[in-house]
């Protein structure tokens, strides 16, 4: 019986180690990302910043004056948002103002999707135009940029699908 004993704690003994090993993993990726924010602090230091929002996406955008490189979230902006349509939304801000490749850009975006995404970059980039360069404001107002775009998803209401798609009608 004893033997048995000393085998059933043996078992038991290996299955604690291997659950101690598994923590320290995520340890080393928290350090990672933090140095990630530390390195893209550092080299904003001389930037406009402004933030922007669509939906449930809030961009903060960072301007400054270089080639007119766009980064979303540590990528390129043509990576990032594939969809021709959503790079376009990005860039008007330049082309309404005349200012293509006078700026660099470099925004972080939470939330949403890549539409509502790419709405907030160009709702930041705008207020960071107009921050730069006060004389800008007529036009990027003219445009409708400067105006945040209200619409959010509605609610999900009692008694319903959704919003409000209700249950099929049954005549009996």
């Amino acid at each position: 019986m004893t033997e048995t004993k000393k085998k059933a704690a043996t078992k038991t003994t290996a299955k604690t180690t291997t659950k101690k090993a598994a923590p320290a993993k995520k340890t080393t990726t928290v350090k990672t990302a933090t140095a990630k924010v530390a390195k893209s602090e550092t080299k904003l230091s001389g930037a406009t910043y402004a933030t922007g929002k669509r939906k449930d996406s809030v961009a903060r955008v960072y301007l400054v004056p270089g080639k007119g490189n766009i980064t979303v979230n540590g990528t390129d902006m043509k990576t990032y948002f594939k969809r021709a349509v959503l790079q376009m939304i990005l860039v008007q801000p330049f082309d309404v103002t005349k200012r293509e490749g006078a700026y660099d850009v470099i925004a972080m975006v939470e939330g949403g999707g890549l539409s509502g995404q790419a709405g907030a970059v160009k709702h930041g980039i705008s207020k960071a135009l107009e921050k730069a360069e006060p004389d800008l404001r007529k036009a990027l107002k003219v445009a409708g940029f400067l105006t945040r775009d209200s619409r959010v998803v509605e609610r999900k209401h009692y008694g319903y699908h959704k919003a409000r798609r209700s249950t099929q009608f049954s005549k009996r």
